[in-house]
This record gives C-alpha cells, structure tokens and sequence, in this order.
C-alpha cells in the first residue's frame, strides 16, 4: 500500500516538473517560429484558432463528458464573450464610425482589453445562471433542445436594431482591441484550460462525476445535483465566452449571424472525435480539426494537374467531402474518440518509451545470442 502510494505521489512530481518543462519548450519553439516565418504563414492560422477552439471544446466536454449534460448553447454563449469584449474595447474616437447608424453609440467608456476579456467571461456566466434556472430541470434531448433554442434567442437578440446603441445591431463590431500575436491565445487557453483541470480534479469535480455517473446514486450520496449542475453549466459559459473573445480577436470583426448553431455542432464533433470524458482529447482533436479543415485539405478545393492529365473531381468544395469521410472513419472505428476517457501525462509517456526501449534492447540482445 505505501508502496503504491509512494508510485503515485512519484507520478504526480514527474507529471508537474514534465508538465511544466513542456509548455515552456512549446512556448519557446512557437516563439522561435514567429521570429522566423512569415506572419501570414497557415501555421499561425491553426495554432491560434486551434487553441480558442481547444478552450472552447474542453468547456464543451466539462458538460458533455463530466457532468452529463447535454448542452448545445455554446455557440450563444461565445457570441456574448465576443460582444462584451468588442463593445467594451472600442476607442472613444472610433464610436462614431462604428456605430454611425446608432449616433456613436450608447456605451462611452472603455475598459483595459484583458480586463475586458474576463469581462466577456463572466456576464457568459451571468447569462448562464438565468438560463440554467429553468433549462437544468430537464434531461437529455429536451435540454439539448432548450439550450440550443436560448443559444438562437440570444444570436436574435444581438442582431435586434432595438439594442443598436449596445451590439450595433447587424451591422459589424469592429476597431476594439487586438493582440496581434500567436502566443496571446494560446497562453490565455492554456491558463483556462489548467482551471478547467483543477476544477475537474477538485471535489466539486468528483461530484459532477458522480452524477455524470449515476443521479440518483449521487443524490442519495448528498449531492446537491441542482446546485453542481448549475456551478458546471456556469464554469463552462464562462471560459466559452472567453473562448468567444479571443475569436473575436482573432477574426478581427464580429457579427452574430456567424455564431449559429453549425458552430456548436462543430464544437461538438471536436468534442467527441477527441473523446468524450478526455481534457487531452478536446485539446489534440481541436488541432487536428482546424489543420485538417483549413490547412492540409485545400489543395483538394482546386484544380490540379499531372503532366497533361488532369486529377478528377478536385474543385471548389471536394475538400469538404474528403474531409467529411474522414470523420466517418473516426468515429466508425474509434467510437470512444481518439483518447477515449484518457489523459496524455508525462509519467505514462516516459514510461511507454523506456518500456519500448527496454523491448528494443532485448530483441537485439536476443538476436546477438542467436548469432
């Protein structure tokens, strides 16, 4: 017993001092590659949409995968972070020219951008509590339902001329606040997700597996299912919003009408093609699919010619019915996702290589007695 108390808490302070040396070695290499390559580079593209939709997703998969609930409202819950933040950031001096159908506005002040990105995350959460209140009481599909109606009502609202002096109506947000770097959202999910983390490895996070697990069960255990539904349905529209903040960053301009629920379902797929139950999952596959979609995939969306002969069928689309089989075969023939309910940790890392090292060691040590 103490022995295998002595493995884990071994484990842990491999996990923590790996953990960390790795994220600075990433950090440092897309540092050394944004001194290096051209700024309009697709690898820029990936890693910084990759990173705001691996927020996104995770906070997806805390719902989803911790506490078995059955949300569809992120997509309305990123289109409040990315208003709040737009709306609040906006220079004095550019009102008049963004909102110049509204008389420059009814908002006059603004606030320090990273402020205003913490901002995004809690009126998300703000807007999560009043919905939660009634939308909690019901269970699987007819949640989903519900959420995903409340998440089209908000997208309605946002694009409502009534609110033009707040949201600029359907007319663009645009001139707030930009950090023009790969690392800002990269650093920024990277800290969200580590909450994310420590919330889910946390008593609160034992609870909502408990009745991800089994209500009833949990009920009987003295957990307050309502009070850890709402906290976990809280959580995640909060670091969705700010997930929706850094896109707005990142896109540049906002609009509501880009936030329908097609985002969602996207959000979803990543969700479950990485696996649902699994933080490392939601993170790899986030990469994986905007790499896929945006970047690897569209040679396949033009024309291309061998010698005189010309490759059938690529034209202006094909990339999204390659790419669509290829989420077929993923979840034909790994229906629990790509990690499944499983986390990368450097512990178990270390431990494959050296268990693979140690095979190839006596396979060759093997055939040395044969010869």
């Amino acid at each position: 017993m103490k022995h295998d108390t002595d493995i884990l808490k071994q484990n842990r302070k491999v996990n923590t001092v790996g953990g960390v040396v790795l994220v600075f070695a990433i950090l440092l290499l897309i540092f050394v590659l944004e001194q290096s390559m051209p700024k309009t580079s697709m690898l820029f593209t990936v890693l910084q949409k990759g990173a705001i939709y691996s927020l996104v997703a995770v906070s997806m998969n805390l719902l989803n995968g911790f506490t078995g609930l059955f949300s569809l409202g992120q997509a309305g819950f990123m289109l409040v972070g990315a208003y709040t933040y737009g709306i609040f950031t906006i220079p004095l001096d550019q009102h008049a020219t963004v909102y110049q159908y509204f008389d420059g506005g009814i908002i006059k002040f603004t606030i320090w951008p990273p402020l205003a990105l913490v901002l995004a995350g809690v009126v998300a959460g703000v807007f999560a509590f009043f919905i939660g209140l009634p939308v909690l009481r019901l269970k699987s599909d007819y949640l989903a339902i519900a959420t995903l109606g409340f998440a089209e009502i908000i997208r309605a609202i946002f694009q409502w001329d009534k609110l033009g002096g707040i949201t600029n109506g359907s007319n663009l947000l645009r001139k707030y606040a930009i950090y023009n770097t790969t690392l800002f959202p990269i650093i920024v999910s990277g800290i969200c997700i580590g909450i994310i983390v420590l919330l889910i490895n946390s008593s609160y996070g034992r609870a909502l597996k408990a009745i991800c697990a089994d209500e009833t069960a949990a009920e009987a255990m003295g957990i307050n299912l309502f009070f850890h539904k709402q906290l976990a349905f809280i959580v995640s529209s909060f670091f969705a919003g700010v997930s929706g903040a850094l896109l707005a960053m990142f896109q540049t301009t906002i609009q509501a009408s880009a936030f329908k629920s097609a985002m969602t379902y996207e959000i979803l797929l990543i969700v479950v093609i990485g696996g649902i139950g699994s933080v490392t999952g939601s993170v790899l596959a986030s990469f994986l699919y905007i790499a896929s979609s945006e970047w690897w995939l569209r040679f396949l969306d033009s024309p291309q010619t061998i010698g005189d002969w010309q490759v059938p069928l690529l034209r202006t689309g094909f990339r999204k019915v390659v790419f669509s089989i290829i989420i077929m075969l993923i979840v034909l023939f790994y229906r629990q996702g790509i990690m499944g309910r499983r986390e990368f940790s450097v512990a178990g890392a270390l431990r494959w290589f050296s268990d693979k090292a140690l095979k190839l060691k006596k396979g060759k040590s093997g055939e040395g007695e044969a010869l």
